[in-house]
């Protein structure tokens, strides 16, 4: 497997500090997006595009770069039962904040509500768009574990799916009538929380046998295979349409020729 290298001319940037860098260049891509959305008016169809493409790119990810070095890493059951508890995790968390309002936290078209039509619904959107950034965080600091370096499928994978989120999101709230200082205040802390829990993951398993990371790199593989199937792919359809499955196998197979060229 290929990786992005963390290393300049006779001095090595600490292992930690990378995870945290890599982690917060990822979630800066809902900023980078969030951007994007507040500044220009983007056609829907170009959003959805863009998201039908993350979301192939992720699926290869997570089969490639997650679940298949889990197995090897540490076996087929950990990896099993991981998988299946971050799906469970990420559904149940789902369900519970589109109780709150954040049902449509995506959808720069649909009916995201305003504060004043479903109060508390500002906060759900947050945490929801947290908890989706959540395991692609962690898993790119657990994976300098294994490698020395972050992966660049992995990186480009949450980055690009990152973009049009923001994108998205971003469009859905300004409609619903959210400040800037909601809209970029939300983003950028994600971002920043993106980095800590990438943090979080190199540092609290450093030390860690190969059942136990391939355990919570399986829960993050889960939760995000149950993202998409929630949240991303309905949005890339509802304006994309037949075009969707095209679009998302073009980005599965950019993401595998970016892992096959790097091993």
């Amino acid at each position: 497997m290929g990786h992005v290298k963390g290393q300049g001319k006779g001095i090595r940037m600490p292992m930690w500090l990378q995870a945290m860098m890599w982690g917060t260049l990822a979630g800066g891509a809902l900023v980078l997006g969030a951007g994007i959305a507040w500044l220009w008016k983007v056609p829907p169809k170009v959003v959805s595009t863009v998201m039908a493409f993350g979301a192939g790119v992720l699926i290869s990810a997570l089969a490639f770069e997650l679940v298949d070095e889990a197995v090897q890493g540490g076996g087929l059951i950990p990896t099993i039962l991981g998988f299946l508890l971050g799906a469970l995790i990420f559904v149940g968390s789902n369900v519970l904040l589109a109780r709150a309002g954040a049902k449509h936290r995506k959808r720069s078209t649909g009916p995201q509500p305003s504060e004043k039509d479903s109060p508390g619904s500002g906060t759900a959107i947050a945490v929801g768009a947290l908890i989706d950034g959540i395991p692609e965080s962690v898993v790119l600091g657990v994976g300098l574990l294994a490698g020395g370096a972050v992966s660049p499928a992995m990186l480009a994978a949450v980055f690009i799916s990152n973009v049009p989120e923001g994108l998205s999101s971003t469009a859905g709230m300004k409609k619903a009538g959210r400040s800037p200082a909601y809209v970029f205040g939300t983003w950028t802390g994600i971002a920043v929380f993106s980095g800590l829990a990438a943090l979080i993951g190199y540092t609290a398993l450093e030390n860690a046998p190969g059942t136990v990371i391939a355990f919570i790199t399986a829960i993050a593989a889960g939760g995000i295979l149950a993202m998409l199937a929630d949240t991303m792919i309905p949005e890339a359809f509802e304006e994309h349409h037949n075009l969707t499955g095209l679009t998302a196998a073009v980005g599965f197979l950019s993401a595998f020729t970016i892992h096959h060229v790097g091993g």
